[in-house]
């Protein structure tokens, strides 16, 4: 799809959340990925963190993030899984917010292309709480590039015809 260069490129601000019992500031190369591809791209990080697969302290994070006007964007790497300690997906869900089913649904399909079968183990999803958008990425560096490189890279792109995910946020909050 195209980028319209006659369109002022509108960088927006991402904050990223590491989600893991086991990884340190050292050791997360999703986010550290993540950020370079944005950064990279033309955004601006608003924040980032790591915090531990415990639905409330990912609700508790994402709540303040979502309610910051300073962020809008959150994009989460990791407890996407199937294990008893994945729950980043039900904690999107406690957001009370819309879901954006495609997103699971392009990104698994994209991923089927690099892994396969693999795929299916993934509950990647996205919702859009209270004027802010939340993406559910894996936590592998792999899945975070499918993500942005396949999906996020344009539809956070202002210019990206025929449509975008900026182009909708000045009317996300409307009733």
């Amino acid at each position: 799809m195209p980028i319209d260069e006659s369109r002022a490129f509108k960088p927006v601000r991402i904050a990223i959340l590491t989600i893991s019992d086991s990884r340190s500031a050292a050791e997360d190369k999703s986010g550290d990925t993540l950020e370079a591809l944005l950064t990279d791209a033309g955004h601006i990080l608003a924040a980032r963190a790591i915090i531990r697969d415990e639905a409330d302290l990912i609700v508790s994070r994402l709540h303040n993030w979502v309610d910051d006007p300073q962020v809008d964007v959150v994009i989460t790497t990791g407890g996407t899984g199937l294990t008893g300690r994945d729950v980043t997906p039900e904690a999107l869900h406690r957001l009370d917010g819309k879901d954006i089913p495609g997103f699971g649904e392009l990104f698994r399909w994209l991923s089927y292309q690099t892994i396969g079968t693999s795929t299916i183990q993934s509950r990647a999803c996205a919702v859009v709480a209270r004027g802010t958008y939340v993406f559910a990425l894996p936590g592998s560096t792999g899945a975070v590039k499918d993500a942005w490189n396949g999906i996020l890279a344009t539809q956070l792109d202002s210019r990206h015809r025929p449509c975008n995910f900026v182009e909708l946020m000045p009317r996300l909050m409307e009733s």
